[in-house]
């Protein structure tokens, strides 16, 4: 920081509130993906691993959320620890309320991400109203920073319905998704180089960011059989975590990141900048809904001419000698391959071998999720009955003190639902 940036803090008032939110460098948006990463496997880990299931992990972190926000809300000036550790805690509770949509609700991944865009944009209508701008450099006041993370929220949401929509339910993989996101980040960058709106700029690539990072953490914990690196959800934590603690370390101590701006400066190059952005919103918006509208139409017809070819010509291939081809074709189709990895588990765990079941049952959960695209429009309510059954194999497995006696049970109470 400065000598000027220091005289002008050292001047304030001494109830002054300076910027609350830290200046948009390249360790901000690394930072912000790191976090997103460590956001999603730390929910995995209290869901699954300590057994908490999705309410319990909720409703934890839902009072973290409120200690942290009060602790961010009630500070006078922004502070790296502070303010990560806030984003963290929203990235986690912003991918849970998804979630819970998704599974305790059964609200579609469409439905979901509508939702959640129709909020963040009237919590930017109702923080104009109110502010006249939606500028990220003039966080000084609670109201508008009680705005501003409603908006964080929001996005983050946003960034998982629309991930998990395209990973998912379009079957593109976490692969895919992030490299069509590292496109989009960059055609945005490249177009705010070429005067588009900084604010708008900003949060198109806010939100694009958390599935980003969802996908690089899939790809380096998945195992190698589904594309991925196969370091593991801990290894690829703890890489993630201790890069988040350096650079944090690293912006407390440099004050690298510290804005210079508090209530009544005047920055005559920023306003101008951060002016005129209502044409550019609305022509990049819709840009964005018919690209995408266009997109998931394109790719849904798609998986259904190709779910349909599938389904021909399962009978033919999966009849049993001497059974009809009713009996072997349910109505989410040939669920063969994965009766096989999970008898190939309960064997494995039958003759003692935990870490060979643990690791086997992976590739379960990642071969149901990229099955997902075409077995869920097949049936719903059959293929939602499974997915539970699985996450609770997922759970019994992956816990902390796993039960060797609730874990077979688990495991013969989904092949029996997969026959």
């Amino acid at each position: 920081m400065s000598a000027t940036d220091q005289t002008t803090r050292a001047t304030l008032r001494p109830h002054a509130m300076l910027n609350k939110v830290p200046e948009v460098t390249i360790f901000f948006w690394i930072i912000k993906i790191f976090c997103t990463t460590i956001g999603e496997t730390a929910a995995d880990y209290l869901n699954v691993n300590l057994n908490l299931g999705l309410t319990g992990t909720s409703i934890i972190t839902g009072v973290l959320l409120i200690a942290v926000l009060f602790a961010q809300l009630t500070a006078r000036e922004y502070k790296p620890v502070r303010y990560w550790l806030t984003v963290a805690v929203v990235s986690v509770f912003g991918t849970l309320v998804t979630d819970n949509l998704t599974d305790k609700a059964h609200v579609a991944l469409e439905k979901s991400a509508t939702i959640f865009a129709v909020l963040l944009a009237l919590t930017f209508l109702v923080w104009f109203w109110f502010e006249r701008t939606l500028s990220i450099h003039r966080i000084f006041t609670r109201r508008r920073e009680v705005f501003y993370w409603t908006a964080v929220l929001f996005s983050f949401a946003l960034g998982t319905a629309t991930g998990d929509l395209m990973a998912e339910v379009l079957g593109l993989g976490y692969l895919t998704t992030g490299l069509i996101v590292v496109g989009l980040i960059a055609a945005t960058a490249v177009a705010w180089r070429f005067k588009l709106n900084p604010i708008l700029s900003f949060w198109i690539i806010y939100i694009l960011t958390r599935p980003l990072g969802a996908s690089i953490g899939d790809y380096l914990s998945q195992p190698r059989s589904n594309g991925g690196l196969a370091l593991g959800t801990t290894v690829t934590s703890a890489i993630f975590l201790a890069g988040i603690l350096a650079i944090v370390g690293y912006l407390s101590v440099s004050k690298a990141d510290v804005s210079n701006l508090a209530a009544g400066s005047v920055n005559a190059d920023l306003d101008a900048a951060e002016k005129g952005g209502l044409w550019q919103t609305v022509v990049v918006v819709a840009l964005l809904l018919v690209g995408g509208g266009l997109g998931y139409n394109a790719r849904k017809a798609s998986l259904l001419k190709a779910d349909a070819t599938e389904t021909a010509a399962t009978p033919a291939a999966s009849t049993e000698a001497g059974a009809p081809a009713a009996a072997v074709v349910p109505k989410l189709g040939d669920l063969t391959a994965f009766r096989t990895i999970t008898q190939d588990t309960l064997t494995k765990l039958t003759s003692g071998d935990q870490g060979g079941a643990t690791t086997r049952v992976t590739d379960l959960e990642s071969a149901w999720d990229t099955g997902q695209a075409k077995l869920k429009p097949r049936d719903g309510a059959a293929w939602t009955a499974i997915d539970h059954k699985i996450d609770t194999v997922l759970r019994a497995l992956r816990s902390t003190k796993p039960d060797t006696s609730a874990e077979k049970l688990a495991l013969t109470d989904l092949l029996t639902s997969l026959a």
